[in-house]
């Protein structure tokens, strides 16, 4: 189980699987891959952007599990990221699309060779963790994309959704209880 950094570890994760796979070629250098908006990458050529969590309703327990001999802590809630990977060229204009097409083909490549993030990228409270996070490409139609990008100045960048599960956040919430120490039983009888 992750602590409340879990999301951000999750991320920078993916990152580092990006960085590692995507350069020298097709991008040149692992530091312009980086957690960002897609707004503001100033000197980015792909940026990851976690714009959704959403708790997971099928892996999610009510209730409270036994932490030690006098506490209970609350179960653990699970979570699905979604990131939002932008290409940024760099390139002459007459190169630039090209440039960005093979930037998010790449990464879609590297998304289907790696369904599930290798530990060595994980780092934090997910390394305390066992949960294996899987990544995959999310279809997301044209009108969403639309909506992420009509919300600014900025003109539409081709982009890809990406989808990792599960980020399991441990809670802090718990409680004491105490122990059964004596028991009186007491059996009353009537006449018959």
């Amino acid at each position: 189980m992750a602590d409340y950094t879990g999301f951000v570890e999750a991320a920078e994760a993916f990152v580092g699987l990006l960085r590692d796979n995507l350069t020298p070629e097709p991008i040149g250098n692992r530091e312009l891959i980086s957690l960002c908006s897609p707004h503001e990458s100033e000197n980015n050529q792909l940026s990851v952007f976690l714009y959704h969590i959403e708790e997971d309703p099928h892996n999610n327990q009510a209730g409270f599990f036994q932490y030690s001999k006098d506490i209970q802590q609350a179960n653990p809630s699970n979570f699905h990221m979604t990131l939002l990977v932008t290409a940024h060229s760099k390139a002459p204009s007459q190169l630039k699309e090209a440039d960005q097409y093979r930037m998010i083909g790449a990464v879609i490549q590297i998304v289907k060779d790696n369904p599930i993030l290798d530990r060595k990228y994980i780092s934090g409270s997910l390394l305390d963790s066992d949960d294996e996070l899987h990544i995959s490409v999310e279809r997301a139609n044209f009108d969403h994309m639309m909506k992420i990008w009509n919300n600014t100045a900025s003109p539409y960048k081709l982009s890809i959704v990406i989808r990792l599960e599960s980020v399991t956040i441990e809670s802090k919430r718990t409680r004491t209880i105490s122990r059964v120490g004596d028991v009186e039983i007491s059996v009353d009888q009537k006449d018959v």
